[in-house]
């Protein structure tokens, strides 16, 4: 087990980004179709092809998950990862026609440093397209892809990933970019919410504070209104229907509350995606994906926590400072 989303077998994970921009897409690609749902809590959406994962709609397989910083410039990144998987045939077929089904889902990282002035064109299709091709079971996590330029109200965001197995045999992971209009952890110290979640010492083993700071739970909030957003994508190998799905990423969203502090703002375009890649059934469709779902909202924790704990800032002036440079000194 590597503690990543990529545990789950058939799941592929790339990043691409650009420092001088301040910015970056991440791809999430399926070995084969997998049946997919989505959950959203946040204000302040900005997403792609979600409408066809209602469980009404009639795709039933989708070929990657994109996300991507840039606000609604970054729904192009899905376009670059649908080009990369075209050229590999893959896609839902149409008689000869083949189309690749990508939704994805952004976060506004435009005011967070990095020259935005790109122009006629903005570059996300191109970043998209580099992630899909770096795809792996391997990725890196912090500042990189999706989470570049990402922030909370006190620490520089970035990419988390965790995973878990359930005691009937599933794997579950979660990939997270977090964006959060909140904060990560508790007041104004070291300890993160998703503490009594965490595994191994996955994000500093600081547990929770003995006593809670008197303002912890004051509520403190970065920038306006959509300027902000945690997107996360939860895998898991257990044979799901499309329903399914959506339950799962309905139960998924209770990680964020688990993590994050305010979260589902009007602020925020909080957005969960649950995907099967169908290898192995649930023994009782009903107590099966009920443990599913709870333990893929504890993986969801402890990504969003791990996104935080592994950032770095960005060379920028005036960069947000990470979750090491303010407490590992």
């Amino acid at each position: 087990m590597r503690n990543l989303i990529t545990d789950v077998p058939g799941v592929k994970v790339g990043h691409a980004e650009d420092l001088h921009l301040g910015s970056g897409s991440t791809a999430v690609i399926f070995d084969a179709p997998a049946v997919a749902s989505f959950d959203v809590r946040g204000g302040g959406p900005g997403t792609r092809e979600t409408a066809l994962l209602d469980p009404a709609q009639t795709v039933e397989g989708i070929d990657a998950i994109t996300l991507s910083g840039g606000s609604a410039f970054g729904l192009d990144a899905a376009s670059g990862v649908q080009a990369w998987l075209r050229e590999k045939g893959r896609g839902f077929a149409v008689r000869t026609a083949r189309v690749p089904i990508v939704p994805a889902a952004v976060l506004f990282d435009l005011l967070s440093g990095g020259d935005k002035e790109w122009g006629r064109f903005p570059p996300y299709r191109e970043l998209g397209y580099t992630a899909a091709a770096a795809a792996s079971v391997d990725f890196a996590l912090g500042s990189v892809g999706a989470g570049t330029g990402a922030t909370t109200v006190n620490c520089k965001g970035g990419i988390g990933s965790a995973s878990a197995q359930t005691p009937e045999g599933h794997l579950v992971g979660a990939l997270a970019a977090v964006n959060a209009v909140g904060s990560v952890t508790i007041g104004g110290g070291p300890w993160f919410w998703a503490a009594p979640f965490e595994r191994g010492g996955e994000f500093g083993g600081r547990g929770w504070p003995a006593a809670f700071p008197d303002k912890a739970l004051d509520v403190v909030a970065k920038g306006g209104a959509h300027e902000s957003t945690t997107l996360v994508v939860v895998a898991t190998d257990a044979a799901l229907t499309k329903a399914q799905a959506k339950r799962l990423a309905v139960m998924a969203q209770s990680g964020f509350s688990r993590a994050i502090y305010p979260v589902h703002t009007p602020l925020d375009g909080d957005v969960v995606f649950a995907a099967s890649t169908g290898r192995k059934p649930l023994a009782d469709s009903l107590l099966g994906l009920a443990t599913l779902g709870t333990i893929a909202a504890n993986v969801v924790a402890r990504a969003i926590a791990r996104g935080v704990f592994a950032a770095t800032a960005l060379p920028l002036p005036g960069a947000l400072p990470s979750w090491k440079d303010q407490f590992l000194r």
